[in-house]
């Protein structure tokens, strides 16, 4: 089995020109054709942090939202949320509280693709060096189901590598750095990541660099297929 998962931060729909424009983040999706996305930033931040896309026109396009809202009228979790691909089943989804100066936030679901169960986590990492580490060490254990082929993706925030090398993330995960993806017009950092689970084998990674994506957000999204291998492995 193979599935591309892509990870997107939309900076709440607002793109290179100043205007939010929800539609661009939708065709941005549509072009990359991925089977699972990571997103950050869906929900306007202040208020009620009402939620950037409209879900009638995420389902439109074939999408379904694996998310635990912050408030009634978000989309995400602090932000993040999981689009999911109509076929491929939702058995679970559970919100991650990460404390930091600025409220943060993981979003985990347990998927169902072709009979095999997989777990996926999409995050958004603080601006503090000390925080992120705590917080990436934190994710590494808790997105790691037992026995289940998993993958964690987001906005790290972080342009150096490894990130947690010392807090165990050799043991259990594999950093995929597709490249650079902020800022979107001119990208100079890769601070987007995707790791995995020995289970996956990594069969190509990108930054998604269109046109179109140069303008909808600030940042690229990215985009990674990976090949499951195995589907169980020992616990170490």
């Amino acid at each position: 089995m193979e599935l591309t998962f892509a990870s997107y931060n939309i900076h709440k729909g607002v793109g290179g020109d100043g205007r939010r424009v929800p539609l661009r983040i939708l065709d941005v999706l549509d072009e990359m054709a991925a089977d699972v996305v990571a997103l950050q930033e869906v929900d306007i931040r202040f208020g009620n942090r009402q939620s950037v896309l409209d879900l009638r026109d995420i389902e439109r396009r074939g999408w379904q939202v694996a998310a635990v809202p912050t408030k009634p009228a978000s989309m995400g979790w602090h932000g993040n949320a999981l689009l999911v691909r109509e076929g491929i089943g939702i058995a679970q989804v559970e919100a991650e509280h990460l404390p930091s100066l600025e409220p943060r936030g993981a979003v985990r679901a347990r998927l169902v693709a072709q009979g095999q169960e997989i777990c996926v986590t999409a995050m958004h990492l603080d601006l503090s060096g000390l925080a992120r580490k705590r917080q990436f060490a934190h994710l590494c254990n808790a997105s790691r189901a037992p026995g289940l082929p998993a993958v964690m993706l987001g906005d790290c925030n972080e342009w150096l590598r490894p990130i947690g090398g010392e807090r165990g993330l050799a043991a259990h995960w594999q950093m995929v750095e597709p490249g650079k993806s902020f800022p979107a017009r001119r990208p100079l950092l890769s601070l987007d990541r995707v790791m995995h689970t020995p289970h996956w084998r990594l069969a190509a990674a990108r930054v998604h660099s269109s046109a179109l994506a140069r303008q909808a957000s600030d940042h690229l999204p990215i985009i990674a297929r990976l090949a499951l291998e195995r589907a169980d492995l020992p616990e170490k």
